[in-house]
């Protein structure tokens, strides 16, 4: 009988993975490509339903990923080396997840093999989202929908 195999993500370090396995942390919520707004007095971060002009405001994933930066030049772009910033990600965030050492949650794709789950679990803000060319900057305030930690 042979000995059942962790997942990668239980099994390597963040410096460990390969890009492969590193982008299929991404769950598809696209909840890091909402914007944010920060409070200047406690420096708390709040999310929006404001999406990025490059999302899919229903399949939650970027229109042009591997062009991205060109588009958005502040688009952040993930890495390892930054997992200690990772705070500000959704606590569903497998990146967040696997940086502080926990499991996926059982909708990720990874564990249950359904790329929809994070959708049908009501994770992401599919259908629910506003592009950023749609919403003034100035009313951006009025579309607050959690804060980040």
């Amino acid at each position: 009988m042979a000995a059942k195999v962790e997942p990668f993500w239980k099994r390597k370090t963040l410096a460990q993975l390969d890009q492969d396995e590193w982008e299929s942390l991404c769950d598809g919520c696209g909840l890091c490509c909402l914007q944010k707004l920060e409070d200047e007095d406690d420096g708390s971060v709040y999310y929006t339903r404001i999406a990025c002009k490059l999302l899919d405001l229903k399949t939650c994933r970027c229109t042009d990923y591997p062009n991205r930066r060109q588009s958005v030049p502040d688009c952040i772009q993930l890495t390892p080396a930054q997992a200690d910033q990772f705070q500000w990600l959704p606590p569903t965030c497998g990146y967040r997840l696997v940086a502080e050492g926990k499991d996926l949650l059982p909708w990720h794709p990874l564990v249950c093999g359904d790329p929809e789950a994070v959708h049908k679990a009501g994770i992401s803000q599919s259908g629910k989202m506003l592009s950023e060319n749609s919403v003034s900057e100035d009313d951006w305030e009025e579309h607050l929908i959690f804060r980040a930690g």
